[in-house]
């Protein structure tokens, strides 16, 4: 019935005797069934009153009609007298406003005809004192204006007065020897509040002071936390919820002075307070110092710092008074970081992460910039204690090396404390959180770096080799999630942080090697791209390693490798990204330092190397750079100098050719045949199958050999032992099955690079593209035939027939792809 706006139509009032009174009752009684103060019908209930005496006071209606009405309606709900009041209420509000006499006289004698319903108690609540006067409910508004202040100041400013004149001294003595008694036999919270009250009432003494006087005491003995917190839960529940609250927050404000040092203990208190919920830590937090607006402002500056500090590493220097200015800064600055201000908020969140209350550390940090408070190193350390303790029995149970003891982490004697995790799932309630808040700086503490690398290597071992249900696949596939979001966040920006750690390279590799190269090469783009913006120390370490990779390619010759080498070596354990993209941006512009950097790269860890490959690879798909040169009739020199660069490297490191070789096969599909090169260049350097353009005689009649004569007199070049090289190439090729794939690839785009990319490109250059993808080609067929086993060959590349009919081979080509194999059956057959 009800409605979402009663209207009281004009026609009841019109014919009020006739109808309208039964039909006003009517619908006040359909309101009136429900009774609660939340439901519309409630609100339509208020409205359909304010409507009928509106029309009273317009005149429309008799006040002696409307009491009795009322009177009627009353019945109906026990709280009518309260509803009636607001509505009257409502009423002198608008009247006064309306400033018309007429309808204040009808609003006055309405209210004294319902005077009766309402108590004058209610009235006086709600009216304004002028309208009680004229209903002469009270004498003077000006007097009871003047009684009301006055009583409103007795209850609420008015305090019960305490001074130490009044205050007996041996009072607070026997109060200070009532809690600092041993407290190990039988003695109880209840039995020593007891005496509490007997003092206070003994002695006068301010409940206040004495509660300070507890905090005090439980301060200098946290050894006893069970007894105190029972002690302030029985003395609270006699006071006013806020009162500790401000007593502590009191207590802070005391020593917030220029100079001033809260005690430790005073945070651990307030820590332990607030994790058995004894206060409130939005009610503590305005308390504390720096404002969080003066956090930001810090927060700000500091990263206007790094970018001035980068702006500064990037100018040339030119003499050696800008050396010294720059070490006099360096001195300014840690100068900073050994004196940092006293900062409340960060001390009560060291005390908070110390007793294990993770919740409530966790809304302190919320309330900072991001990594703000885990840039101090205090608050690193006391997260990454609070993580060995979490993660100690799954770490001992899947991450310790056999052979290995290591020292155990002892839980916290806090039952509220997190959780321990005993199985990998456990990770996602409170671990994976804590590193998210920790950030880069988990370089404070290596041991837990390696303990969580170990972790991740243990879980990667059992996810890669688990075939258990559909459900547990999708938890331990969120957990995967969840580590690779980790290492984006906490581990590689970590690694930057820490200074030429070459085992934490190796520990992390030992996770690494086992994702697929589309994660790895993912988290490095990552680490490359974007991880060095996100912080202000990141951006400093980022403009140092470039500006010692400098210092070194300035330097780097054929005559100081060694040196050399170990240096990229050092500089490559902690910031390999931004080393290599470095390194090969020189290579791109002066080709004669390929030779040198490839022997000064045998220091660099396994990690490294893979990054160097994803470097690579980014660097040969670079968008900003053009593959011709301006003429458009030769392939640019960068391109040449890096993929000479790759076929020298990638010989002679174990570096993982998966990535380069995709990447190879994905910009044929693309019908792109520049970085056909790069795959000639590796062939020829791993393999040391060469593509001759200009033959002698007798390298045509060495080919026509065996592989022994091949190798000796069918090339140019010096063939030195490429057994280990070849061996690793084919290798990555079966393992990712590139090598059919790229064979066709190749073959089909010899007819693209005439047909779909001719009329766009120079004459010349077509007709060295075509040149040079039927040499690769026949390179990498050699390479196959030479290399493969014959089963392997035969079990791999299908017959002709299959070749030119299913994978549109041109036919040349499918005669060239299937040789070995009538060869290998001819000699059988034989």
């Amino acid at each position: 019935m009800a409605a979402a706006t009663v209207l009281v139509p004009a026609e009841w009032i019109k014919y009020w005797e006739k109808s309208g009174r039964g039909e006003f009752l009517h619908l006040c009684r359909i309101l009136s069934e429900n009774k609660s103060h939340d439901s519309s019908t409630y609100r339509d209930f208020q409205q359909a009153l304010y409507e009928f005496s509106y029309h009273v006071i317009k005149g429309n209606l008799k006040h002696e009609q409307a009491s009795n009405v009322l009177s009627d309606i009353s019945e109906f709900r026990e709280d009518m007298p309260s509803i009636l009041a607001d509505v009257f209420c409502i009423l002198d509000i608008e009247t006064n406003c309306l400033e018309e006499k007429s309808k204040r006289d009808y609003f006055t004698q309405l209210v004294l005809a319902c005077l009766y319903l309402v108590s004058d108690t209610v009235l006086k609540e709600r009216l304004d004192p002028e309208t009680l006067e004229s209903l002469g409910l009270i004498k003077q508004s000006q007097q009871f204006n003047q009684k009301s202040v006055k009583i409103k100041t007795k209850l609420f400013y008015k305090q019960q007065k305490f001074n130490l004149l009044r205050e007996e001294n041996e009072g607070y003595a026997k109060l200070i020897a009532e809690l600092g008694q041993d407290l190990s036999g039988n003695i109880t919270s209840d039995l020593i509040l007891e005496n509490i009250k007997s003092l206070i009432g003994c002695f006068n003494l301010d409940p206040n002071r004495v509660l300070d006087v507890i905090l005090e005491v439980f301060e200098c003995r946290p050894e006893h936390d069970d007894f105190f917190i029972s002690l302030l839960e029985s003395y609270m529940s006699m006071c006013e919820p806020q009162t500790l609250c401000h007593i502590l927050g009191f207590k802070f404000k005391f020593y917030q002075e220029p100079n001033g040092e809260t005690p430790s203990s005073l945070y651990r208190v307030a820590a332990v307070l607030l994790q058995f919920n004894l206060i409130d830590l939005d009610d503590l937090y305005v308390h504390l110092l720096p404002a969080d607006n003066c956090i930001m402002d810090e927060h700000k500056r500091e990263i206007v710092e790094a970018k001035q500090i980068v702006r500064k590493l990037t100018m040339v220097v030119l003499s050696s008074d800008k050396i010294d200015e720059r070490e006099k800064e360096k001195e300014k600055e840690e100068e900073k970081v050994e004196k940092p201000p006293d900062n409340q908020k960060l001390g009560l969140l060291e005390a908070l992460l110390k007793i294990g209350d993770w919740q409530h550390a966790q809304s302190i940090m919320d309330q900072m910039p991001p990594y703000y408070a885990a840039s101090h190193k205090l608050i690193a350390l006391a997260i990454c204690k609070l993580i060995h303790i979490t993660i100690e029995p799954l770490y001992r149970r899947v991450g310790v090396p056999k052979g290995a003891k290591g020292s155990p982490v002892s839980a916290l004697q806090n039952k509220r404390a997190p959780k321990q995790a005993e199985s990998f799932e456990d990770l996602r309630r409170d671990v994976f959180n804590m590193f998210c808040y920790l950030g880069p700086h988990l370089s404070h503490d290596p041991i837990l770096f390696a303990k969580v690398v170990r972790i991740g290597k243990s879980f990667m071992k059992e996810f890669q080799s688990d075939g258990s249900k559909q459900e547990d696949k999708e938890k331990t596939e969120v957990i995967l999630s969840c580590l690779l979001s980790i290492t984006d966040q906490v581990l590689l920006p970590s690694l930057s942080l820490m200074d030429c750690n070459a085992c934490m390279s190796e520990e992390l590799w030992g996770m690494f090697k086992t994702f697929p190269y589309q994660h790895r090469y993912r988290l490095y783009g990552q680490w490359k791209n974007e991880t060095y913006n996100s912080h202000p120390l990141l951006v400093k370490v980022k403009a140092q390693t470039i500006d010692r990779a400098k210092y070194i390619m300035k330097r780097l010759t054929k005559e100081n490798v060694k040196p050399s080498g170990r240096q990229i070596g050092k500089l490559s354990h902690s910031n390999p990204t931004i080393l290599f993209d470095y390194i090969l941006s020189q290579i791109q512009k002066y080709d004669n330092l390929i030779t040198p950097v490839v022997d000064s790269l045998k220091y660099l860890t396994s990690l490294n190397y893979d990054v160097l490959a994803y470097c690579i690879i980014e660097a040969l798909a670079n968008p900003e750079k053009e593959k011709m040169k301006h003429d458009d009739t030769t392939i640019s020199s960068w391109l040449q100098s890096l993929a000479s660069f790759c076929g020298a490297v990638f010989r002679k490191y174990p570096i993982d050719l998966a990535g380069l070789l995709q990447y190879v096969a994905n910009q044929l599909k693309a019908g792109k045949s520049f970085d056909l090169l790069i795959l000639k260049e590796v062939v020829q350097k791993m393999a040391g199958i060469e593509i001759t353009e200009e033959m002698t005689m007798e390298q045509l009649e060495a080919m026509t050999g065996g592989e022994q004569l091949k190798a000796e007199g069918g090339y140019f070049g010096q063939i030195r032992n490429t057994k280990k090289s070849s061996q690793r190439l084919k290798d990555a090729l079966l393992d990712h099955d590139l090598a059919l794939p790229l064979c066709l690839l190749m073959a089909q785009q010899r007819n693209g690079v005439i047909f779909q990319e001719g009329g766009e490109k120079h004459l010349k250059l077509v007709g060295k593209l075509y040149d040079q993808c039927h040499d690769t080609l026949v390179q990498f067929g050699g390479f196959l035939a030479s290399n493969l086993s014959t089963e392997d060959y035969i079990k791999r590349v299908p017959s002709v027939d299959v070749l030119c009919n299913e994978f549109h081979t041109p036919h040349d080509a499918a005669f060239f792809l299937s040789r070995p194999m009538y060869a290998h059956h001819i000699s059988v057959s034989i």
